[in-house]
């Protein structure tokens, strides 16, 4: 599923199998932030597990949000800094990844830099683009693809995508947008 500026979720979409993760979060609160759907979910867990075994703690910032909650989330960016800047690192609605409960942002165990510039040098953002695509996750708005993706470079936004999907991305430094233009030349 490539849900982008140009590639819009129907109207009232909802996954049918989103679930509470069991990962641990910036926040305590039982909200949709904590949903992603069941196989998304399954691999973010081995993907903490992983990086806990090697010494890197992360920690959830943001996986499944509503229509609604998008929609307040980029009205709320608007306001804050106007249509033109919200528009190059927040989605309209109906355009948001987080929308599909395939995607979830992440941060360091220490909850500093969540969802900003800084993570991208920590050592919990490096082993992320090193691992992400063991657990089939992506780094979905890479840095020097942004006139690809529409999007600023975010370290911290992780795209369930599968295994194999997700290494053969990552392994050449491609967008999902990339990915699938090669595939349907191929086809």
């Amino acid at each position: 599923m490539l849900v982008n500026k140009k590639n819009k979720l129907p109207e009232n979409y909802v996954p049918k199998d989103l679930v509470y993760t069991s990962i641990p979060f910036t926040f305590k609160e039982k909200t949709e932030k904590r949903k992603m759907r069941s196989e998304a979910s399954a691999a973010i867990s081995k993907l903490f597990a992983g990086s806990k075994k090697q010494g890197v703690s992360l920690l959830g910032v943001s996986a499944y949000r509503s229509h609604a909650t998008q929609a307040a989330l980029f009205d709320y960016y608007v306001k804050r800094d106007g249509y033109e800047k919200a528009i190059t690192y927040s989605a309209l609605p109906g355009t948001s990844e987080h929308e599909t409960g395939l995607a979830i942002d992440v941060t360091g165990g220490n909850g500093k830099c969540a969802a900003q510039d800084c993570f991208g040098g920590t050592k919990e953002a490096k082993w992320l683009q090193a691992h992400a695509d063991d657990y089939g996750f992506i780094i979905r708005y890479p840095k020097g693809k942004e006139s690809v993706t529409g999007y600023k470079y975010e370290p911290w936004h992780l795209r369930y995508v599968g295994k194999s999907i997700a290494q053969t991305i990552m392994s050449r430094g491609i967008t999902l947008e990339e990915y699938y233009s090669t595939k349907a030349v191929q086809n």
